[in-house]
């Protein structure tokens, strides 16, 4: 049976204008259309009633309360850069964007702390973090992503070999769950045994169980020296088989990339230039941070060496900033620039990486049984497939008639090799009908009777990582 929802009426308005003041609040349809998707390849839009933009804790609470009581859903959101549709309002009621919390409310030398608020960009937290001589390590690929944002869905990234993912790097929170009440969870100290540990219950739940309102932030010192290598090969598992012996290395990289011959191609002509070794089927890349240049060098000797090896054609140190940039950038723009190659779809299966190439034959082989082109590249270090199905050569139609096959074979390969069906996107509204793939019975409601003892009345972020 569906649960009936409460509806944003003409007093609603009037209560929830008390509470954030009128400017703070629209009911117009051109703006709410801002906020009525992400950046989800194929997901529809779906419509708030009402944008509700509080500035501090207080109001998030009241705000809450009052939803709560009058069983009105609310969809909190940050930036809209998600690529999972887990911030789009899917029963409409009222949008709660965190964009106006913005604010860097310290950065703490002594404890290696930034307590921030959930509408501070990825891009304002490291310049002012850097500014201070400290430095936070992550980077999930898109600067102009919240931190709240980050994490709600436990964002990832390039950086995650060596620095982990966002809920490793989150100390504490401070939360409103969906009845009003404000919880803090951690604190400025790095390790805890006191009770459930909230903080990393909250991180990752993707908006439904509590409003972040407060992070606080592990940080560290910046290191002196980043430096790229690019290592083309014959195929994709001759690069992958390099990987281990890699990671056996003394020195942990910050990331290792893998990509095939296809998505260089397609980035060659989004940005309009050539990217070194084009011709070759796959690549490694690998991002290292150290005290000093000869440091990282004497690393990549035995980089080189290894994957030499394996069969890599040549091993290429960018000599100045400008190139190794471009390579970056490159790596950087994937996404980008396969959504203005074709329609596609998004897919970041992780296994583990020793099962990197096989998961990737056993997409070659789904792609052939479909007749679907699919997309290769992704996270080496951490066994984080990206996949596009991409629609060439067909109809629209018979594309999206494919997709659901598709995407449950890739699904089922993923898990059979030991894998998760999300690695770093989140589940959100995108992915949830293929849960069940991954997760039995008996887990699943182990989850849903999370959700019921956090939000009962279902209000908060309905109908994202599973129907409740």
């Amino acid at each position: 049976m569906k649960r009936k929802y409460g509806r944003v009426t003409r007093q609603t308005i009037e209560e929830l204008t008390t509470i954030v003041g009128k400017a703070n609040i629209s009911t117009d349809k051109s703006e709410m259309e801002g906020y009525s998707y992400d950046e989800t390849p194929l997901v529809k839009r779906y419509f708030p009633q009402v944008v509700v933009k509080p500035g501090n804790t207080g109001a998030v609470a009241k705000l809450l309360a009052f939803a709560n009581g009058k069983r009105i859903p609310v969809t909190p959101r940050g930036a809209g850069t998600g690529v999972s549709g887990g911030c789009i309002p899917v029963y409409g009621g009222i949008l709660l964007s965190l964009e106006r919390m913005n604010r860097i409310l310290e950065i703490d030398r002594e404890n290696f702390v930034a307590v921030v608020e959930p509408g501070v960009t990825l891009s304002e937290l490291i310049n002012q973090v850097e500014q201070q001589g400290l430095y936070y390590p992550l980077y999930p690929g898109e600067m102009t992503a919240t931190i709240g944002g980050n994490v709600a869905t436990n964002a990832g990234g390039m950086n995650a070999v060596k620095y982990g993912v966002t809920r490793h790097n989150v100390l504490g929170l401070e939360a409103v769950l969906p009845n009003g009440e404000i919880i803090q969870t951690g604190g400025k100290f790095v390790k805890c045994s006191t009770g459930y540990d909230l903080t990393q219950l909250i991180a990752g739940s993707e908006g439904t169980l509590a409003v972040i309102t407060k992070v606080i932030l592990k940080l560290t010192t910046k290191p002196a020296k980043r430096e790229v290598l690019f290592a083309p090969f014959t195929s994709l598992q001759n690069a992958i088989d390099a990987v281990p012996e890699i990671l056996r290395l003394k020195m942990t990289p910050i990331g290792i990339e893998f990509m095939e011959r296809s998505i260089i191609e397609i980035s060659e002509k989004y940005l309009d230039r050539e990217i070194p070794y084009h011709q070759y089927d796959a690549f490694l890349m690998l991002i290292m941070d150290g005290e000093s240049e000869d440091e990282i060098y004497e690393y990549f000797s035995d980089v080189e060496e290894i994957s030499r090896q394996h069969g890599a054609i040549e091993c290429l140190v960018p000599g100045s900033e400008r190139a190794k940039r471009r390579l970056l950038d490159a790596r950087e723009k994937f996404y980008h620039a396969i959504k203005r190659y074709a329609p596609m779809e998004l897919v970041d299966v992780v296994v583990p990486r020793s099962k990197i190439a096989e998961f990737v034959r056993r997409v070659k082989e789904i792609s052939e049984e479909h007749r679907t082109p699919i997309i290769v590249y992704g996270h080496a270090g951490d066994g984080n497939v990206h996949l596009h199905p991409v629609c060439l050569n067909m109809s629209r139609a018979e594309w999206d008639k494919r997709l659901p096959q598709i995407l449950r074979d890739i699904y089922h390969a993923g898990v059979s090799f030991g894998g998760a069906i999300s690695g770093e996107h989140g589940i959100g509204l995108d992915k949830k009908a293929y849960l069940p793939i991954q997760m039995d019975e008996a887990l699943l409601n182990l989850m849903k009777n999370i959700k019921q003892a956090f939000d009962p009345n279902n209000i908060l972020n309905p109908g994202k990582i599973f129907d409740s």
